[in-house]
């Protein structure tokens, strides 16, 4: 096509497309200046983007990779991680309002705060001693090899903006999510698969939605955002070629809209057209390469049982199984939403339901990685966005922001210990308190990212994933 006809049919642009077409221009001058200062230069947009960092410049990276495992919902700390005795003796009892009183409460505002007694007991378990509940029997086989914090705090209450800031530090909507800061430091070490992916489940409670607005990119580029593959089916709408049409013949017609995308992005400087050619080229070569990763013929049986997945049903198990041969493959960030936590009622049954459908396979995803080596470089993450009120809700627990629990494992974690704790009534973390931002600056220290030092120009000032907060916690490194 003649240039200057695609330019005339494009017509001259009114005064609302300049000043949008100016801002992202903007922001593509911000990011060009970015990478100049950090030594690197834009890549084409058929080229694979290896981090503004070059793999880390920062320090020596212990992690290559993440993989959350999010346990969305609100998972109750008291019924999983946390051991509290003496809520067990003051089951039914009046909340001491020393604990309660100026503290945010969801739904239990304006009620008779009573003490509710963990519904589960606790048992020790490994070498290392660790307790956790005995609704987890296979997460506490792998005790030595995780880090219980019992001391996490966060600041929403509710379910959406508390996942907003365990995925962005922040309640805003509309910021980077962790693992589009990760991939655009680091890249991604395979160049036919998404470099951040999120799979989704769900059963054992009630289901709250999951926004995609919480794996978005903000105000990075868009080529930085998750990409959600189905957990059943194809994995990816419509990447398979359409009967009749051949690879070549497909080629042949990426390239000329690649080359129609090039012209105008010549002509209006727009990065997110950038975006869009590498998109192309990414599912066309997707075409090739999901095929491959969904095939799990050559997963031995023992894989498969331990995961206790078949594969391709959907479920947190087969999402595990996945997860490790995203990593295999070089994908970044993998992302696993478990949505079945929200307890507000019949917690006691609601916590052995889901403990089913996440218990085995969190602790097949560990064995798995040690097994192959890839363990020591892949960091692990089990959390929810927030924990449960040590009062009664019914039969079930409150939303609670003031003490909660993660595990962590691999990628320089050290293994078989647990860090910090809550109160007596596991109401308030009060020793070694670890804040959601504390835990962002600890997850890119790993990678070899300082925090302070990553960060990205945007409506006049420099943001960061940890904003002007964060301290990496470094007693739970190995």
């Amino acid at each position: 096509m003649d240039p200057s006809l695609y330019s005339a049919a494009l017509g001259s642009p009114n005064r609302r497309t300049f000043l949008r077409r100016s801002g992202v221009g903007i922001g593509s001058v911000a990011l060009g200046s970015l990478m100049q200062a950090q030594g690197k230069t834009l890549p084409s947009a058929e080229e694979q983007w290896t981090g503004v960092l070059e793999g880390g410049v920062h320090r020596a990276a212990r992690a290559k990779r993440v993989i959350f495992l999010c346990m969305a919902g609100g998972p109750s700390h008291l019924e999983t991680l946390d051991y509290k005795p003496k809520l067990a003796e003051m089951h039914g009892q009046p909340m001491p309002e020393s604990f309660t009183k100026g503290q945010p409460i969801a739904q239990l505002q304006n009620q008779k705060l009573t003490c509710f007694a963990p519904q589960h007991p606790f048992e020790r378990f490994g070498k290392s001693g660790q307790l956790m509940s005995s609704a987890f029997p296979h997460i506490g086989s792998i005790a030595d090899d995780i880090c219980i914090v019992r001391s996490m705090k966060t600041e929403q209450i509710n379910h959406d903006p508390a996942h907003t800031f365990m995925n962005t530090g922040t309640s805003i909507s509309g910021r980077p999510s962790m693992g589009s800061w990760v991939l655009y430091g680091l890249g991604s070490e395979g160049r036919d698969l998404p470099g951040f992916v999120v799979l989704t489940s769900s059963g054992g409670g009630q289901d709250q939605p999951i926004a995609a607005r919480q794996w978005h990119s903000g105000f990075l580029p868009s080529r930085f955002q998750g990409v959600q593959f189905q957990s059943k089916g194809d994995p990816v709408l419509y990447v398979g070629r359409p009967d009749g049409v051949s690879e070549n013949d497909q080629r042949q017609l990426l390239d000329a809209v690649s080359q129609l995308n090039q012209i105008h992005d010549a002509r209006v400087d727009d990065p997110e057209i950038g975006t869009r050619i590498s998109q192309y080229e990414m599912a066309f070569r997707m075409q090739a390469s999901v095929p491959g990763l969904m095939d799990i013929s050559d997963e031995p049986q023992r894989v498969l049982d331990m995961y206790g997945t078949k594969g391709g049903d959907g479920s947190f198990a087969a999402n595990c199984l996945l997860a490790r041969r995203l990593a295999e493959r070089g994908v970044r960030f993998i992302q696993l939403y478990h949505r079945g936590w929200d307890h507000h009622g019949g917690i006691k049954r609601g916590i052995e339901t889901t403990a089913k459908l996440v218990d085995q396979a969190s602790a097949a995803l560990i064995r798995d990685l040690k097994d192959r080596g890839m363990l020591e470089d892949t960091l692990v993450v089990w959390s929810g966005e927030f924990g449960r009120t040590p009062m009664a809700q019914g039969s079930g627990r409150d939303h609670h922001i003031k003490g909660f629990s993660m595990w962590m494992a691999g990628g320089g974690i050290q293994g078989g210990m647990s860090y910090g704790n809550t109160d007596e009534l596991g109401y308030h973390a009060v020793e070694n308190v670890v804040h959601v931002h504390d835990f962002h600056a600890t997850m890119l220290y790993l990678l070899g990212i300082e925090h302070k030092k990553m960060t990205f120009p945007f409506q006049g000032r420099d943001f960061r994933l940890t904003d002007v907060h964060g301290n990496v916690v470094k007693p739970i490194l190995a």
